[in-house]
């Protein structure tokens, strides 16, 4: 299975400076249509935000956040590390219009 990716960027998320985001491959599995690319323009959807996190496992935080973009919806499965400045990206796919999650 290829490697996480990394790609620098400017946020801040939860108001914790974020310089990076690591992106996981495992999107690429079922969902063929996503890309880094378009993974990275979401991301950008969680600057100036708060969340709440769904889940807390020393050292993580885990998120799933709803984003729109360009009239299409996605769903992003993220996490935060203690004390690090980086926001992870463990999936991300489009959300059905049924879909209620």
């Amino acid at each position: 299975m290829p490697r996480r990716r990394s790609y620098s960027i400017r946020l801040i998320v939860n108001k914790q400076v974020i310089n990076e985001i690591i992106i996981d491959p495992h999107y690429e599995v079922n969902h063929s249509y996503m890309t880094d690319e378009l993974i990275y323009e979401l991301v950008q959807n969680l600057n100036n935000r708060r969340f709440v996190p769904k889940d807390r496992k020393k050292p993580w935080y885990y998120f799933e956040t709803d984003v729109e973009h360009e009239g299409k919806n996605y769903h992003l499965v993220w996490c935060l590390e203690d004390d690090q400045n980086y926001l992870g990206v463990i999936n991300c796919y489009r959300k059905k219009k049924y879909d209620k999650k």
